[in-house]
């Protein structure tokens, strides 16, 4: 191999890796379903979609203080709640959580067992306390 083939095989590899890494770098941005604050923080729910649905859902769960940043919060719980009504029994629904690379976002797996009015429940327990934050969402 020449030097001239050499210098542009290498130059066509870095430009390679940075597309790539650019790709990876760039996180997709999430639609916020619902916010609600809870101590010095806001948490939100929220999805690609911007909605939750009868169903599977990947969910993410975030925690931010007063500027917006980022706060890691620990052990992190997301469950949903739907009250007893004539003919329907309660239904809670559970969300398997996961932390991902950026501390205070969490990826949530849940399966909604019907469309409606649910409750949001978050928990947290950590280096920013103990609590819990309660919101309203709608499950299409």
């Amino acid at each position: 191999m020449s030097i001239n083939q050499i210098t542009l095989t290498a130059g066509l590899l870095i430009a390679a890796l940075t597309g790539g890494a650019c790709g990876v770098a760039k996180s997709r941005e999430d639609k916020v379903i619902a916010s609600k604050k809870a101590g010095d923080m806001l948490v939100s729910v929220a999805s690609a979609s911007g909605e939750i649905r009868n169903g599977e859902n990947e969910l993410f769960l975030t925690f931010t203080d007063g500027s917006g940043k980022l706060v890691d919060v620990g052990a992190a719980s997301l469950r949903f709640h739907m009250p007893a009504m004539i003919g329907m029994a309660e239904m809670n629904d559970t969300a398997t959580l996961t932390t991902t690379e950026t501390a205070g976002r969490y990826r949530a797996q849940v399966t909604i067992q019907a469309a409606g009015t649910w409750e949001a429940i978050v928990g947290y327990d950590g280096a920013h306390g103990k609590g819990q934050a309660r919101m309203t969402v709608n499950a299409r």
